[in-house]
């Protein structure tokens, strides 16, 4: 069984500033770095750090060598990656000084996939593989048609959720890993018992995960649910949380892990990934996810 990520590839600027910038406004960033990222690239990088074996497939630019060989050096499976002429695709991104994010994305060569390009990549998978979608790239609805007629299992983080995703076909999607955000957008809801049920209602069989940010996370399938908390970190930069546990749970089914235990391997490792700055470079390996002695925060998902 394989999981095969046709994914996005940025390469982020990071700007550390006091505040998030207002309209009209000019501010001094207290420094600037450049890290490579993308939610494809870093939930590929997730996956590999957990020990999967994960296939990448996507677009960069002539300035995208840093992306190809940052995938490499982790042991993601590259040869499904192709340089295009122009730009790759970029973020700007804010940090606050209390570690949030906000952030500004161009698109580049993430959306330059083309159907030619995803006929080659399902080619090479088999009923049963695992897809590992987001919402970066274009192309989308295609990939979702054709993976589900190849009986391809759809893992979606429907991130950025926009109203052209919504109209796609989602009832093909077996893992849905998303935030409270992208789950009221789905729904319609706001609390997250209530997401939880009218997602299995509007997507029956499926299962879902809806990460609450401190409030820990929820697991739910065919009307049953399980809940975890998150673990007490200093917090630098949140930029590649939800990346980084959306790897290591899919890591976990991979490996044939109950729910309970892919929601704690995933909800550390994130925490890890919250204690470091940058997107992927935050991205912990799994020897330091099985080592860390991290305190669980009481979970409060019935807020």
């Amino acid at each position: 069984m394989k999981i095969i990520n046709i994914g996005s590839m940025n390469i982020d600027r990071v700007y550390e500033v006091a505040h998030f910038i207002n309209p009209g406004e000019t501010i001094a960033s207290k420094k600037m770095e450049t890290y490579v990222g993308g939610k494809g690239l870093n939930q590929s990088v997730a996956l590999a750090s957990a020990g999967a074996v994960v296939f990448h497939a996507g677009m960069i630019g002539e300035d995208g060598a840093i992306l190809l060989n940052y995938l490499k050096s982790h042991e993601v499976d590259t040869r499904f990656v192709r340089t295009i002429h122009g730009p790759s695709g970029h973020a700007i991104i804010q940090v606050d000084g209390e570690g949030e994010n906000g952030i500004l994305l161009y698109g580049g060569a993430n959306q330059c996939i083309t159907e030619d390009f995803i006929d080659e990549v399902l080619n090479f998978a088999e009923p049963g593989d695992i897809l590992l979608l987001q919402n970066e790239i274009s192309g989308m609805e295609y990939i979702l048609r054709q993976a589900a007629l190849k009986g391809i299992r759809i893992a979606l983080n429907p991130s950025p959720i926009d109203d052209k995703l919504l109209s796609m076909p989602l009832e093909l999607v077996t893992w849905f890993i998303l935030n409270e955000i992208e789950g009221r957008a789905l729904t319609g809801k706001d609390q997250p018992k209530d997401i939880l049920e009218a997602m299995q209602m509007k997507y029956p069989g499926r299962e879902v995960v809806l990460t609450l940010g401190s409030d820990g996370v929820i697991y739910g399938k065919d009307g049953q649910y399980v809940q975890h908390g998150i673990f007490k970190v200093s917090a630098v930069d949140t930029t590649a949380a939800g990346d980084t546990f959306t790897g290591f749970f899919l890591a976990g089914i991979l490996k044939g892990f109950k729910a309970e235990e892919c929601l704690r391997i995933a909800s550390v490792a994130a925490a890890l990934a919250v204690s470091k700055a940058g997107a992927a470079p935050s991205i912990p390996m799994l020897q330091e996810v099985i080592n860390a002695k991290l305190e669980e925060v009481p979970k409060n998902c019935n807020r």
